[in-house]
């Protein structure tokens, strides 16, 4: 990841709540997290649904607009004053012509998917408190870097339920 992370010559700060991306934009960089904390949520009925973060030493991206050149349906949000790498397509498009960098790309993607099937499951995990299980063994630092409420949004459950089972 290293590599990535240097292909970048741009830092920008965020601050606390202002918007990365939104909904209906196209967004084709890639951004590392220097400091601070972000979430990539969509706007579902009227109600906000967390899907992912992104803090320290982690890459965040809007990947389906990314990899299309689409608008796409997220958000992209700091959740406390951020600073970022900025990646551009073409600069992240030049260190792809490197075969042995295409091996790293195609690693991130697969280690991404792993994730996504995780995040699946967690979901879909009847219980809150075998949500909170899995995030907390599969992601400990989730919970120093990303107030509750965030948490709790993510894990599908009220901030209350959360609070109960960190307790217990």
């Amino acid at each position: 990841m290293k590599e990535i992370v240097e292909l970048s010559n741009k830092m920008i700060t965020i601050d606390r709540n202002e918007f990365l991306k939104v909904k209906g934009s196209i967004d084709t960089n890639i951004y590392y997290v220097v400091s601070g904390s972000l979430r990539i949520f969509v706007f579902d009925d009227y109600e906000e649904q967390t899907i992912r973060f992104g803090y320290k030493e982690n890459i965040i991206v809007s990947l389906d607009s990314f990899l299309t050149g689409k608008p796409s349906d997220f958000f992209i949000q700091a959740i406390k004053k951020t600073v970022i790498k900025v990646i551009t397509k073409q600069q992240f498009d030049k260190f792809l012509e490197i075969e042995s960098n295409q091996n790293l790309w195609t690693k991130i993607l697969e280690n991404l998917v792993l994730q996504q099937m995780e995040r699946e499951v967690d979901i879909l995990t009847n219980s809150p408190k075998e949500r909170y299980e899995r995030v907390l063994r599969r992601s400990p630092q989730l919970f120093q870097e990303i107030p509750n409420r965030y948490i709790a949004n993510y894990l599908r459950m009220s901030a209350e339920t959360l609070s109960r089972l960190k307790k217990s």
